[in-house]
């Protein structure tokens, strides 16, 4: 089987790779078991060093890696510049922490010593996705390979060349060959290394069927899993929030990445007090968005990864047309790239699929709500539950909001973004387990407990 690099505003072929099979990655993963057995044995303070390093060579490399995102799945330049520093930030973060956050953690019981110790499992398979091909990687490796274990990665299959960049960034940083190693596969072989339990964890960011399927193998070969899922995220407007900052935020969150983000607002629930003003001022700022040329430094809005994916929002918005919604489309069309202008569907209702399921793209549903009850009823009626985003000009009544609102992530009066100092993940079809903070940390270890008796 052949994996194709694509450049979605060209569409020319970056370059062809040949797959891997399911023999050879036998063969890979025992090497990295063997190199799991030198690198577990370290202390993690030894293993914290090696991200000061790897967090450098990210930094020296900046421009290559961000064009490298840009050319293979469409993110404006400026966007994947940020994406590969924040990477570096995450290296240094654990660079700096994992060691104090993996220390024993003494429990009094009467024993003469009694602690818990967090020692690593081995081999863990990180399955992840394309709209943030060297982010989504990093936020899954580190705190994992920081705990001491080792990482294997299936990619998605349009960023090939994001995939073996990132193994190089690790062998560059200093560490030993299999610590990290990408394996190019398609999704029936992945599925084939959990089965024969060739693999000790998986680490899921994907879709929420892909989650199931990968749940369901996990859990017959009894092997943890953590599942970063789909997102429907709501973003409620109250009547007494800053309308105008609420605008600008909304449609930096909608179309951020072309609204290719799990954490997107994805649908806007607006009391019907503001709702007018709330529209007016949204697409305000949407008029404002440069759409075009990924890399070019002033581009707010590439094209999609796929062009499947603009087939797929063209059947969303047929669908919004014909339960009655009139949507507003802005922007010149491209005769050439998978581009799909912003649009903002400004009288939504639920019963719409674009309010159902996770939209992968730059569309804009706003729904009404008679009160704030009422905007807690739907923010909570999808399946999803992964992250929202309060308004109001009440801090006090928007934590009560938040109380009630059924998510891992609540923003009051501003974005989620994930930061590797907090745990991210979600509740429901979002998710289970968590990345991030020490929570992530710990997500792939042992926690053992040990009681010492005389």
């Amino acid at each position: 089987m052949k994996i194709k690099s694509v450049n979605p505003y060209t569409e020319e072929v970056n370059r062809t790779y040949d797959s891997f099979s399911i023999g050879e990655c036998r063969t890979l993963i025992e090497n990295s078991r063997t190199a799991f057995s030198g690198w577990s044995s370290l202390p993690a303070e030894e293993r914290a060093k090696y991200f000061l390093k790897a967090a450098e060579v990210l930094r020296q490399n900046t421009e290559i890696y961000a064009g490298i995102i840009t050319k293979e799945m469409g993110k404006p330049i400026m966007q994947s510049r940020k994406e590969i520093q924040k990477c570096a930030r995450l290296c240094d973060y654990y660079a700096e922490n994992a060691a104090g956050l993996l220390k024993d953690e003494i429990v009094d019981i009467g024993a003469e010593k009694s602690y818990i110790t967090f020692e690593p499992m081995g081999v863990i398979l990180g399955i992840m996705p394309w709209n943030f091909p060297f982010w989504q990687v990093f936020r899954f490796a580190v705190p994992a390979i920081c705990a001491g274990n080792v990482c294997v990665l299936k990619h998605a299959s349009n960023v090939p060349e994001s995939a073996l960049e990132i193994e190089k960034v690790f062998l560059e940083a200093g560490f030993r060959e299999y610590i990290f190693k990408t394996l190019l596969i398609d999704s029936k072989t992945a599925m084939e290394l959990i089965k024969e339990e060739l693999v000790d964890g998986v680490s899921l960011t994907g879709s929420t069927g892909a989650g199931s399927e990968i749940g369901k193998l996990a859990g017959g070969a009894i092997r943890p899993q953590v599942l970063e899922l789909g997102g429907s995220d709501p973003f409620i407007v109250l009547e007494d929030a800053d309308i105008e900052k609420a605008a600008q935020a909304g449609v930096r969150s909608r179309f951020l990445n072309a609204g290719q983000s799990c954490t997107a607002a994805k649908r806007f629930i607006v009391v019907k007090e503001v709702v007018g003003d709330f529209i007016e001022a949204f697409e305000l700022h949407m008029k404002k968005l440069k759409i075009g040329d990924p890399m070019d430094e002033e581009t707010d809005i590439g094209p999609l990864a796929k062009k499947e994916f603009v087939e797929k929002l063209e059947k969303i918005l047929d669908d919004a047309k014909k339960k009655g919604a009139e949507s507003q489309t802005y922007g010149e069309k491209h005769k050439k790239g998978f581009f799909f202008n912003p649009t903002i569907i400004p009288a939504a209702s639920t019963d719409m699929e674009v309010c159902n399921i996770e939209v992968f793209g730059p569309v804009a549903p706003v729904i009404t709500a008679k009160d704030e009850d009422e905007a807690v009823e739907i923010a909570n009626s999808t399946e999803f539950g992964l992250g929202a985003k309060i308004w109001s000009g009440d801090p006090d009544r928007a934590e009560k909001l938040a109380k009630r609102i059924r998510a891992g992530s609540v923003a009051i009066n501003g974005m989620i973004r994930s930061d590797p100092r907090l745990p991210f993940g979600g509740i429901g079809k979002s998710g289970v387990g968590r990345e991030l903070s020490h929570y992530g940390l710990k997500e792939f270890v042992n926690i053992k407990t040990v009681m010492v008796n005389k």
